[in-house]
């Protein structure tokens, strides 16, 4: 759906939206139609509420056009979300092609919050749908905004892209996307000036990377490490803050093989890997002026005859030993090498994690908020700030040294997983393990997020782009030259 800003409300055929705050009244009501508008609201006993809808048809230009009352509740940003998604969704298949949203006056971020959200509701996964009814299909291709500066649309824009490729890659299925064709998924950010380089499993091998390599041992797929670097300081800032991201791109849990009822929806088991390549797409296309190196490691974990296997021991970048207890405890393996390896390679003094790690994180929290943890106070609040500012919620949780003991193992440095009770703590605790003394780390868990059953206002159901707007703000508060 294009979205673009007008002076004034163009001729044609097309659908008219006005907005109206708890307790107001619509402006801008077409010629003659006040009366028939004002018996719609009050029949509807509306009253404003975000995201609340009136719909009729009125007379104007000529022609019998629908009109949508929507309310906009406080003027909030997320009651601006609401209003775009409730109209998005409304209408996304009604068969008209244009949107005309009248804002009445509204700031350039009221405007650009309001055309993101409507562009992320209008985000859908028809590709491998060949026989979807036609009124089943979207139809809105447009949407119009006048009575509003559009002045700050652009870096939302951007942001929107983001989430677009982080969904589209979460939503494909393990058969199309797997290591090597996520990789080629995110080749186009080279063309926005990212820096890409990627290791196959011979240099990783080369490395030492034990951990990682060991969950791909079962896969035909090959293992891959995708290192996207932007920098939008010219050289100005030397260290980076590092994004790295858990991407298995299917999880059958390996040998400790998983249930096979809801099995595939291992298939978006990458999804810290898909926030962190859409996040990195964002930062590039808006010209962010900061200094970031996103790292996802990508592998497959299958059963196979040469599968690692519970009671094994496989060796880190890092040195550390790992006795791997539950093979489908596969994604702290993942991250523990990356981290490792982007330490020895960037020396970043900030990394931020995410990964669907522990199911433990979705009977904790749902499907509300990510978990955070972090080694750092200052980080953790600016992570939970970004989050509140963007609606990519983080609760977080604790560590410690009591946690920590719960790893160790008898026969190597540590264990891959501690008992049932705090499992999403001891999971934390291993990574912790892998970051160097003096740097600045936080974890997120993001096990119930990158996918909803159900539709919210700025998602259908399926994935929901995670992380990638919770990491653009993180980013452009703290790390962004003036």
């Amino acid at each position: 759906m294009q979205v673009r800003f007008a002076d004034a409300r163009p001729q044609g055929s097309y659908d008219l939206a006005l907005v109206v705050a708890g307790g107001g009244s619509p402006a801008g009501v077409p010629e003659g139609s006040g009366q028939l508008v004002a018996d719609a609201l009050k029949a509807s006993r509306f009253e404003g509420e975000a995201g609340s809808l009136v719909e009729l048809f009125v007379a104007d230009q000529g022609t019998t056009r629908r009109l949508l009352i929507v309310g906009t509740g406080k003027g909030e940003a997320t009651d601006l979300q609401k209003a775009a998604g409730a109209l998005v969704a409304r209408l996304l298949t009604s068969g008209t092609e244009t949107l005309v949203v009248d804002l009445n006056g509204a700031g350039a971020e009221a405007a650009a919050t309001f055309a993101a959200a409507a562009s992320l509701r209008g985000w859908r996964h028809d590709r491998y749908r060949t026989k979807l009814p036609a009124r089943q299909r979207p139809s809105l291709k447009e949407l119009v905004i006048v009575g509003a500066d559009g002045s700050a649309w652009e870096r939302q824009r951007a942001v929107v892209e983001g989430v677009s490729l982080t969904r589209e890659l979460v939503s494909e299925p393990a058969n199309i996307i797997y290591p090597q064709t996520f990789v080629e998924r995110c080749r186009h950010l080279e063309e926005l000036g990212v820096e890409i380089t990627v290791l196959g499993e011979q240099e990783m091998r080369a490395l030492g990377m034990g951990a990682l390599l060991g969950v791909s041992l079962g896969s035909e797929k090959e293992a891959q490490l995708l290192v996207m670097r932007w920098d939008g300081t010219g050289g100005a800032v030397k260290e980076p803050l590092a994004l790295v991201g858990k991407g298995v791109t299917f999880d059958t849990g390996g040998i400790s093989i998983k249930p096979a009822a809801g099995m595939e929806d291992m298939k978006w088991d990458m999804g810290g890997a898909g926030a962190v390549a859409g996040a990195m797409k964002a930062l590039a296309l808006r010209k962010a002026k900061a200094h970031v190196v996103g790292v996802c490691g990508l592998v497959e974990n299958m059963p196979d005859g040469k599968a690692q296997r519970p009671g094994d021991v496989v060796t880190s970048m890092s040195g550390q030993t790992i006795e791997v207890i539950n093979t489908d405890a596969e994604g702290r393996l993942v991250l523990c090498d990356a981290i490792t390896w982007v330490q020895k390679n960037h020396k970043p003094r900030t990394i931020v994690d995410l990964a669907t790690l522990t199911g433990a994180m979705i009977i904790s929290l749902g499907n509300e908020h990510g978990g955070l943890f972090a080694n750092d106070d200052s980080l953790a609040d600016q992570l939970i700030a970004a989050g509140k500012a963007t609606g990519d919620l983080l609760w977080r949780f604790p560590l410690g040294d009591a946690y920590n003991k719960l790893i160790d193992s008898p026969i190597a440095d540590m264990k891959n997983v501690g008992p049932r009770e705090a499992g999403s703590i001891t999971a934390a605790q291993f990574i912790q393990r892998f970051v160097d003394e003096g740097v600045r780390w936080a974890h997120l868990d993001i096990a119930g997020m990158v996918w909803s059953s159900k539709p919210s206002s700025i998602w259908d159901k399926g994935a929901t782009g995670y992380g990638v707007r919770l990491l653009d703000r993180f980013v452009a508060d703290n790390f962004e030259q003036a």
